[in-house]
C-alpha cells in the first residue's frame, strides 16, 4: 500500500470519525473514488483497525481531563474515598453505553459491513443527515450531568446503527442525545466520550484475529499517526462549532455529498 494512500486515508478517518459524517462511508466512497483497491480482506481489516486506534489516541488526549475525572470517579469509592457522586455515574452510564454497539457487532457486524455499496452509503448520508438535522431543532433541556443508564443505552442503540456504513457513529449519537434534549455541546462531548469504549474493544477485538505481513507496517504506521493528529483536530473542531452555531453545517455536507454520490453513481465515472 503506497504511504500517500495511507497518508490521505488517515486524514479521511480521522476527521470523519469525529464529524458526524461518517467515517466508514467516507473511506469507502474516496478508494471508489480514486480506485484504491490495492488491500482486501485481512490487510484491509488491519488497516482500518489501525486508523481507528490512530483516531482512538487523538480523541483520547483532547479528552484526556474528562477521561481522568471519570476514571478517578468510578475509583474513589472502591479505594474507599467516598461515595459514587455525580461524575462516578455518568462514568458507569459511559462504560454501559457500549453495551448495544458491542452486542450488534458481535452478532450482525459482519453482515452490516458488508452493506457497504455507495448507493446505500449515499443514502444513508442523507436520510441520516436530515435526522440530526430535526432533532438539533429540539429545545435544549438536559445537561452532560442528567446522563444516566437510560439514556446511555438509548444513545448506545443509535450508536450501534454507525455499523452501517454512511449513518456515522457520532451523527447517531448527537441525534439520540438532541431528541433527548441535550444541549448541542452535551450531546457532542457525550458522543465523543461515548465513542471511546467503543473504538477501543472494535480495535482490540479485531487485532485479536489479525496477522499483518511485515510490508504493511509503514502504511499501517503512517495512517495511524495521520488518523491520531487529525482525530484531535476534529474534536477540537466540532466543539468549537456547536458552541458558536449549530450541527446544521454538518446536515448540509452530508446531503450535498450524499447526492454529488448518487449523481457520479448513474453515471459511468467508475
Amino acid at each position: 500500500m503506497p504511504i500517500l494512500h495511507a497518508i490521505v486515508l488517515g486524514i479521511v478517518q480521522g476527521l470523519s470519525e469525529f464529524l458526524p459524517i461518517s467515517s466508514s462511508g467516507h473511506l469507502i466512497l474516496v478508494r471508489w473514488l480514486f480506485g484504491w483497491d490495492e488491500l482486501s480482506g485481512d490487510t484491509a481489516t488491519a488497516f482500518d483497525v489501525a486508523v481507528h486506534v490512530g483516531t482512538l489516541i487523538g480523541a483520547a488526549a483532547y479528552l484526556r481531563r474528562d477521561v481522568a475525572t471519570y476514571v478517578g470517579a468510578v475509583l474513589s469509592p472502591l479505594l474507599g474515598r467516598g461515595p459514587l457522586g455525580s461524575d462516578g455515574r455518568v462514568a458507569w452510564s459511559l462504560a454501559a453505553s457500549a453495551v448495544p454497539a458491542g452486542v450488534v457487532g458481535v452478532f450482525a457486524g459482519d453482515a452490516l459491513r458488508g452493506s457497504g455499496g455507495v448507493v446505500a452509503v449515499a443514502v444513508a448520508l442523507i436520510a441520516f443527515g436530515l435526522l440530526l438535522g430535526a432533532s438539533d431543532r429540539l429545545a435544549e433541556r438536559r445537561s452532560q450531568q442528567d446522563f444516566g443508564i437510560g439514556h446511555a443505552l438509548a444513545m448506545g442503540a443509535g450508536q450501534a446503527l454507525a455499523l452501517q456504513p454512511g449513518v456515522s457513529r457520532s451523527g447517531a449519537t448527537m441525534t439520540v442525545a438532541r431528541a433527548l434534549g441535550y444541549s448541542r455541546e452535551a450531546a457532542v462531548r457525550l458522543a465523543f466520550l461515548m465513542s471511546l469504549p467503543v473504538i477501543a474493544g472494535a480495535g482490540v477485538y479485531g487485532l485479536v484475529e489479525l496477522s499483518v505481513p511485515s510490508a504493511l507496517w509503514p502504511a499501517l504506521v503512517w495512517g495511524m499517526v495521520s488518523s491520531g493528529v487529525t482525530g484531535w483536530v476534529a474534536v477540537w473542531g466540532t466543539t468549537r462549532i456547536v458552541s458558536r452555531a449549530s450541527l446544521q453545517p454538518f446536515v448540509v455536507y452530508r446531503v450535498l455529498a450524499g447526492a454529488a454520490v448518487l449523481a457520479l453513481a448513474a453515471t459511468s465515472w467508475r
